[in-house]
């Protein structure tokens, strides 16, 4: 028997039964009534699934759990090291945690969204019978395309980050054109005309324009009207959602430079005292905190600085852009936001060991 919100989620989101054929997980993102996107890489597609959570509020208490890799190993039945986090999405409503996991590595790797709820207990998203859609990315690079990015073949960052909104998933990656740095807007249901455009940057560290570099992580601002966006080496980056006209070449609005030599590896806003601020956690700086009223007010960074081309940039005081404040916690992987009043953390220790811990916004 098909229950009641499967039923919902067949008929409004054009969600068929079945077993979907996804070859890898990556980038997550939680749409409408708990639906999530699954980026698959491998498959030059993303998934949208209903992954059966009965959306109950797990309430306001955050979510803490200390050796989580140890945990999903066990969980796995392999090796802490056979545990590869990709990515982390809360969702919406039910507060679980759910995590992009490939468990093994090379071609005998295998896809698994595991979900931790509120009390810490892990299990995973059955990929058998459940309510699913697909839309592939018909201009993905080609498997065996040889240009890499920063080390990476093309097609592995064809999805690097997704955001739903206002109907729009909206997914940063690559395509195999030219210009390949790319944001694609791609309406839900999977049943509506895609849009993409390739994007160009002004690299404060590089000094030069770019067009390849895909952006890493990107959060919608000012009330959905732009993103702040960010990219290898560390640009922080505006871009006005009306400039996105469809196949236009957009250009975005350089406002920070984090510092040379790193990569961000995810970006979250959250409100406080009546400010946004962001946060960005990254490779091999600490957590970053800027005020995003600096960003407002800042102008478009066009000057390249040589002199950061060969060392990593001070990331507290930067030749030039916006200031930014470093925060103590240590090992920041991946962050989202939870209960409207907090930061989830995945942190790694200097065992290589990582943890779940949630830090409430008035304290950052």
């Amino acid at each position: 028997m098909v229950d009641f919100r499967t039923a919902t989620a067949l008929e409004e989101f054009g969600l068929s039964v079945g077993t979907p054929a996804i070859k890898s997980v990556g980038s997550l993102a939680f749409g409408p009534e708990g639906i999530l996107f699954v980026g698959d890489n491998a498959g030059a597609a993303i998934y949208a699934i209903d992954p059966g959570d009965s959306g109950e509020s797990g309430g306001a208490a955050p979510v803490n759990l200390e050796n989580l890799d140890a945990s999903l190993a066990a969980y796995l039945g392999c090796s802490k090291e056979d545990v590869q986090i990709n990515d982390m999405a809360v969702h919406p409503t039910s507060n679980s945690v759910y995590l992009s996991v490939m468990r093994g590595s090379g071609d005998d790797a295998v896809p698994v969204i595991a979900r931790v709820d509120t009390s810490g207990e892990i299990s995973d998203v059955a990929w058998e019978g459940i309510p699913y859609s697909e839309t592939v990315i018909e201009d993905a690079a080609d498997p065996d395309d040889p240009r890499l990015v920063s080390r990476q073949k093309l097609r592995t960052v064809t999805v690097t980050d997704m955001s739903y909104v206002d109907g729009l998933l909206m997914v940063a990656g690559t395509s195999n054109e030219e210009f390949s740095s790319t944001l694609r807007r791609i309406p839900f249901p999977f049943n509506g005309d895609k849009k993409s455009n390739s994007l160009e940057i002004f690299h404060v560290s590089h000094g030069q324009y770019e067009t390849a570099a895909p952006i890493r992580a990107f959060v919608p601002y000012q009330g959905n009207r732009s993103i702040l966006a960010s990219y290898t080496c560390t640009p922080v980056v505006q871009f006005s959602l009306e400039d996105f006209e469809a196949d236009k070449h957009v250009h975005g609005k350089t406002v920070a430079e984090l510092g040379a030599h790193n990569r961000p590896l995810d970006l979250v806003s959250f409100e406080h005292d009546g400010g946004e601020y962001l946060l960005v956690c990254n490779e091999r700086h600490p957590l970053i905190k800027i005020n995003c009223r600096d960003i407002d007010g800042q102008e478009a960074l066009t000057v390249p600085d040589r002199a950061l081309d060969n060392s990593p940039a001070d990331p507290v005081t930067p030749p030039n852009g916006v200031p930014r404040q470093l925060l103590p916690h240590p090992g920041v992987k991946r962050m989202a936001r939870l209960n409207g009043s907090g930061v989830l953390m995945l942190q790694q220790d200097d065992e290589g060991s990582s943890h779940l811990h949630t830090y409430a916004v008035a304290e950052l």
